[in-house]
């Protein structure tokens, strides 16, 4: 062994305490904790607000605005009751609107996978000319801003009987999200392996077999999420619901009838966040209900590599 090696022998040692991996680790566990809190907080921090304010009295918000912390004798459910309770009775009429939303939202969600359903997968599995201009062509349509297509609809839908009715608005909505759910279920049936259908074919099943009992099994996560998205549209669009319903009340959605609320001096504060509440409220608890669909890989170990 020579000098040089005997010389550069301790400085290896006294290197090799230090570890890079082993800081990382230590930087990143203290870390993520932190930032997941503050992530928590910014998120659920304005609901939560927004919720105890809904519980308030308007006397008791006038008299501390900031209180983020409320005694149990301080909560009072009479905002909810004057949101709720029809307008013939003085209230506000919501449930008349959430379940106009509700009819919406779904007629919207079924309408739209039943069309979309078919066309994606025609597109991701059959050949035929301009396979790929008329995915990006679905893709593009998605683009055009809505409030382009506002006045000639609604100068149509005026002439053929339907502005005023939920009717035009399910059709209208349907033809807002189709064509960007058919581009989102194209990718995810682009996933679904190849040979399992052509198990099933080599079994005797036709096109429709397949499509019904091998494809839309595995991409039920994708409809899920992708019905959820539809949902979330229908349930939260503003634009088309006023200018279609704004004449009658009796058809209102439940968005058109929070905007009423924002837009009148007359109605407290805590009357417009138990509004929000109950506009938000349907969203989280779908979200949640199909959260283990949304995350689940259905289609792990469906083949053997």
């Amino acid at each position: 062994m020579t000098a040089a090696t005997v010389q550069r022998t301790p400085a290896r040692k006294a290197t090799s305490g230090f570890s890079r991996d082993r800081f990382e680790n230590r930087l990143f566990a203290i870390l993520r904790p932190i930032v997941i809190v503050l992530l928590l907080l910014v998120s659920l921090f304005p609901f939560y607000y927004m919720v105890l304010l809904s519980f308030r009295t308007l006397g008791s918000l006038l008299a501390d605005p900031g209180a983020l912390w409320v005694s149990v004798e301080e909560l009072d459910l009479s905002t909810y009751i004057d949101v709720l309770a029809p307008v013939s009775d003085g209230g506000q009429g919501f449930i008349v609107f959430m379940r106009n939303s509700l009819i919406v939202a779904l007629s919207t969600v079924v309408l739209t996978l039943l069309v979309a359903i078919p066309g994606a997968y025609a597109v991701s599995r059959l050949n035929f000319f301009g396979r790929r201009q008329v995915s990006g062509l679905f893709l593009a349509v998605y683009f055009f801003p809505a409030i382009l297509l506002a006045v000639p609809l609604f100068v149509f839908f005026t002439q053929i009987g339907l502005r005023g009715s939920l009717v035009g608005l399910v059709i209208v909505y349907v033809s807002q999200v189709a064509a960007v759910s058919i581009y989102t279920l194209r990718n995810y049936f682009a996933t679904v392996p190849v040979s399992l259908e052509e198990a099933a074919a080599i079994d005797g099943c036709n096109r429709l077999q397949t499509m019904w009992k091998i494809s839309l099994p595995l991409a039920m996560p994708a409809l899920v999420s992708n019905g959820l998205f539809i949902f979330m549209i229908a349930w939260n669009e503003f634009l088309f619901a006023l200018l279609f319903l704004v004449e009658k009340r009796d058809s209102w959605t439940v968005s058109l009838g929070l905007s009423q609320l924002s837009g009148s001096i007359e109605v407290p504060t805590t009357v417009l966040m138990a509004g929000s509440v109950i506009l938000t409220l349907p969203i989280i608890i779908l979200f949640f209900a199909s959260e283990r669909l949304l995350v689940g890989g259905l289609t792990a170990g469906a083949e053997k590599g």
